[in-house]
């Protein structure tokens, strides 16, 4: 009975602690879906995320104006670079990557927005306890993060970017760990990638694929 009492003590105390900011697993893996306000773009990709070499890789499927695109990417943040990976032609192209690397966090200085159960909360087992934080980019530029309460695993980000307006990103199926860490590294076809001078982040390659997507989607003379 002892045991009990300091157990249900225990779990209020836990229930009672306000949320902190807190970092996301180092190493994980899984899927997320990308819309936007314009509703011009909707993509869905599979990633892996190593934070602590600095490295993600994206395999991504979408639509832009109603035209498919594809693209598989590899960002190295350490040695500044971009590998676009067609793996059935066995090519890459390689550009420089303008960006720094930022962790999967909520910035200590963002501010509790709320904390909710997804799902229900009527049994174990039915519901995800997450919590959503908000704040500004250092370029005055709005963002809400949701991530779970109990491991800090991401849930979804809203955030404005040009063009595109308002961009959500909702994440499922996260496993911690990546089980096969070779994927983060340049295949060795890349050895001899074509290089392009232009550099990119990460909403430019978006940017850059949905054009692709219409000029190949477009009727040729």
């Amino acid at each position: 009975m002892q045991l009990f009492l300091v157990l249900v003590c225990f779990l209020a105390a836990c229930a009672a602690q306000k949320p902190h900011p807190c970092v996301s697993p180092s190493l994980l893996s899984g899927q997320f879906s990308v819309s936007t306000q314009n509703e011009q773009l909707w993509a869905f990709a599979r990633f892996l995320y190593d934070a602590l070499g600095q490295r993600i890789r994206l395999q991504e499927f979408g639509f832009y104006q109603n035209k498919t695109f594809t693209y598989d990417t590899l960002l190295l943040y350490r040695e500044g670079v971009v590998y676009e990976i067609n793996n059935s032609e066995k090519k890459c192209m390689k550009r420089p990557l303008r960006a720094d690397f930022h962790p999967m966090e909520v910035p200590k200085n963002a501010s509790l927005l709320g904390q909710v159960v997804v799902g229900s909360s009527s049994a174990p087992g039915q519901g995800l306890l997450v919590n959503t934080w908000t704040g500004e980019f250092p370029a005055n530029a709005p963002y809400l993060f949701t991530v779970t309460e109990f491991g800090c695993i991401p849930v979804s980000t809203t955030f404005k970017t040009q063009p595109f307006g308002w961009m959500v990103t909702s994440f499922f199926n996260n496993v911690i760990g990546i089980s096969d860490p070779n994927e983060l590294n340049p295949p060795s076809f890349c050895q001899d990638a074509e290089e392009e001078e232009e550099p990119v982040n990460f909403v430019s390659l978006l940017q850059m694929k949905s054009v692709q997507a219409q000029v190949n989607h477009s009727p040729h003379p």
